[in-house]
């Protein structure tokens, strides 16, 4: 019995191992899991050098815990069933203690199963659908009441012009499709007829908007209509095209875009896009020095190591929300003594820190961030002008209360802890 015994017991560690955090004596690893190619590089890309200049930074300061940052980066390549590959080799080969990454929900979808499985730790750093909370994700942006649903609600306002009929246009993934469930449940509360709410998606990549804009062109045409779009990536920049071709304007029929920020925006044709908006809970076009600071860094990073756009780079909402991901976790480690994934996770928790574009709080509980709400309007020069803010830090919903009414029927949250 005693040989069973410590078999067992070898066995468990060896278990244990293989999923466990390895630190050098002088470095801590983290993952890094971006696409930089295919269709979603035009915005992820920035996202790790956001992640890589925080990490320069903190280890230009001593590091964390006295350990100098490693990162590891890798390219899932817009492929959503590589990125499950990659996460699996950033957690049992790599040995990383934490990740920060992915974009779109598909990928966080596919990595979510393995960093469960391992009791791994991710930072997501992009507004999202909800309808999720995992004990082993810290969203550190927008929930649908963050984004979705203030931008809706400025839409038909007065200040926002009182539009009554939404046209709902996405990509064919989870993150537009669940997105639009929440925008049709709150329109409806709102009193919106069916008959005023139009819904249509494309695929990743799609290029030919031409019938899709001539549809909206139609539904328009009485007037007191907008777009609530959740098109993401590279699609952006054929769809506003198309919608300039033909003629719209964002006082004929707005674009209210929830995927579209400065970064994107270096892509595209500017000047047909001037008007339309954009919700997010971060501009460049904060007028604070923490945020002039933050900017200039940025650029600066980017000169220096001669990456795309140097020193005219510019930053934006899920830029900033990878950026501080970084400090949150320093910070929790820090808090914790630790890098072991429970107790740093216990660490995150009510959290409060000063970000590039002001002072934040992780929840006490949901996993999620309070945040600021803005609504941007798109000037030529390809930045934002704030044209409507929250009171305040608004409180984070992983599930929305437009499709829960009822809290005592919300999931639990799923991973955590190995029993």
């Amino acid at each position: 019995m005693k040989v069973r015994n410590l078999m067992m017991v070898l066995m468990g560690l060896l278990a244990f191992g293989m999923g466990a955090v390895h630190c050098e004596d002088d470095s801590v690893k983290i993952g890094v899991l971006h696409s930089l190619s295919g269709t979603m590089a035009i915005s992820e890309t920035s996202l790790r050098d956001a992640v890589l200049m925080a990490a320069d930074e903190i280890n230009a300061k001593g590091g964390v815990l006295g350990k100098k940052i490693l990162p590891v980066v890798v390219d899932p390549a817009s492929n959503w069933d590589l990125f499950a590959e990659k996460a699996k080799q950033l957690i049992n080969q790599d040995k990383v203690a934490v990740t920060f990454g992915c974009w779109t929900s598909v990928s966080r979808k596919s990595v979510l199963p393995v960093f469960e499985s391992n009791n791994a730790l991710l930072f997501y750093p992009v507004q999202y659908e909800g309808e999720e909370q995992s004990l082993n994700v810290f969203y550190t942006a927008a929930s649908p009441n963050e984004q979705l649903v203030p931008a809706a609600e400025y839409m038909m306002s007065d200040d926002g012009g009182a539009y009554k009929k939404f046209y709902l246009l996405g990509t064919d993934y989870v993150f537009p499709r669940t997105a639009n469930k929440v925008l049709k449940a709150f329109l409806k509360a709102k009193g919106v007829p069916d008959e005023n709410v139009m819904e249509e998606y494309t695929p990743f990549h799609h290029q030919d908007y031409q019938t899709i804009v001539g549809k909206i062109k139609a539904f328009a045409k009485g007037g007191k209509a907008c777009v609530l779009s959740t098109i993401n990536g590279d699609s952006n920049v054929p769809f506003y095209k198309e919608f300039a071709n033909q003629g719209l304007t964002s006082a004929d029929c707005p674009i209210m875009a929830f995927s579209v920020a400065e970064d994107e925006l270096r892509a595209m044709d500017v000047p047909p896009l001037v008007g339309h908006l954009a919700c997010w809970n971060y501009f460049m076009s904060i007028d604070t020095p923490e945020n002039k600071a933050f900017i200039a860094a940025f650029q600066a990073y980017c000169a220096k190591n001669n990456l795309p756009g140097g020193k005219d780079r510019v930053t934006d909402d899920p830029i900033e929300a990878a950026y501080y991901g970084v400090y949150v976790w320093k910070a929790a480690c820090e808090k914790a003594k630790s890098f072991d994934v429970d107790k740093v996770r216990d660490a995150v928790y009510g959290l409060e820190f000063d970000a590039p574009g002001g002072k934040k709080k992780m929840d006490e509980k949901n996993q999620h961030t309070w945040k600021p709400v803005y609504v941007g309007e798109i000037l030529k020069d390809g930045q934002f002008k704030i044209v409507w803010k929250s009171k305040g830090l608004v409180h984070p919903d992983s599930y929305s209360t437009y499709l829960w009414p009822d809290p005592s029927k919300i999931p639990a949250p799923t991973g955590g802890p190995k029993k």
